[in-house]
C-alpha cells in the first residue's frame, strides 16, 4: 500500500474552502501530504480545512486569491514552496456553476464561466508546472465533470458543459506536452455529488431526479472523490497520464 502514500509530498489545492476541493485537501493530508489551500480571499471555509489538516498532524497554509489572476496563482505557488517545500502535487478544483437558457444568456455570464472554469484551470496548471518542470517531477489532477462528456437532461447550462469539456481536452493536451518532462496530468469527472450547492433546500426535488437517473440510485459523497485523487497523484498511477476518470456511479453507461 506504500504505492498510494503521499507521505511528505507538498500539494496545492484550489477551491479548498468547500465541497470537493475541501474534501480532497483533507484527504491528501490523510495520505501524508502537506497542503497549500487556495480559495477566494473571503472564503470562510479555508479555516475549517486548515483545522482538519492540523488535526491529522500535517501542515497547511491558507492562500487567498482568484484563479483568473495569474499573479495570485504565481504568488500562491511561491508561498507554498517557501513555507512547505517543493511543490510536487496539485489538484485544481476551483469552479462555479449556474444555469440560463442559451438564447437568453448574456455574454458576461458566458465569459465568467469560461474565465473561472477553464482559463482558471489553465492558469493554475501553468503556475504549478513552471516549478515542477524545473525538477522534472510532478502530478496534476484537474476536476472537470461528467457534463464535459454528456449533456445533462433538464439542465440549461451550455456554458458550464462547454467549460468542463474544455478542461478535459486541455488536460490531455498538457499531459502530452509534459509527458517527457516528468509531469503527469489527469482529470476526475464527478457525477452528481452532494456538495453544499446540491444540499440546499431549494434543490431537494431536483436532487431526487439526480438520484433516480444515476444507476447506483444515489448521488456521490464528497469523500468518494478523495480515493480517485490520491490514486492519480500517487506512484500507483505512475504510468497514467491524460486520463479522464469518470466517478459518476455509472451515469454515462446509460
Amino acid at each position: 500500500m506504500s504505492r498510494f502514500s503521499l507521505k511528505d509530498e507538498v500539494a496545492l489545492v484550489t477551491g479548498a474552502g468547500s465541497g470537493i476541493g475541501q474534501g480532497i485537501a483533507v484527504g491528501l493530508a490523510e495520505a501524508g501530504a502537506n497542503v497549500g489551500l487556495f480559495d477566494l480571499s473571503d472564503s470562510k471555509g479555508l479555516e475549517d480545512t486548515a483545522r482538519k489538516i492540523a488535526e491529522l498532524g500535517r501542515k497547511s497554509i491558507k492562500l487567498g486569491g482568484n484563479v483568473t489572476n495569474a499573479d495570485d496563482l504565481r504568488k500562491a505557488v511561491a508561498d507554498v514552496e517557501g513555507k512547505l517545500g517543493p511543490l510536487s502535487l496539485a489538484v485544481n478544483c476551483a469552479g462555479i456553476a449556474n444555469a440560463r437558457p442559451a438564447e437568453e444568456m448574456p455574454l458576461d455570464q458566458w465569459q465568467n464561466m469560461i474565465d473561472v472554469n477553464l482559463t482558471g484551470i489553465f492558469l493554475s496548471c501553468q503556475a504549478e508546472a513552471r516549478v515542477m518542470l524545473t525538477r522534472k517531477r510532478g502530478a496534476i489532477v484537474n476536476i472537470a465533470s461528467m457534463s464535459g462528456s454528456i449533456v445533462n437532461r433538464g439542465l440549461l447550462q451550455a456554458h458550464y458543459n462547454t467549460s468542463k469539456a474544455g478542461v478535459i481536452h486541455l488536460s490531455k493536451s498538457l499531459a502530452m506536452e509534459w509527458v517527457q518532462r516528468g509531469i503527469r496530468v489527469n482529470v476526475i469527472s464527478p457525477g452528481y455529488t452532494l456538495t453544499p450547492m446540491n444540499l440546499r433546500p431549494e434543490v431537494a426535488e431536483q436532487r431526487k431526479i439526480f438520484e433516480r437517473e444515476t444507476p447506483m440510485g444515489r448521488m456521490a459523497t464528497v469523500e468518494e472523490m478523495v480515493g480517485p485523487a490520491i490514486f492519480l497523484l500517487s506512484s500507483a498511477a505512475s504510468f497514467v497520464t491524460g486520463v479522464d476518470l469518470l466517478v459518476d456511479g455509472g451515469f454515462e453507461c446509460w
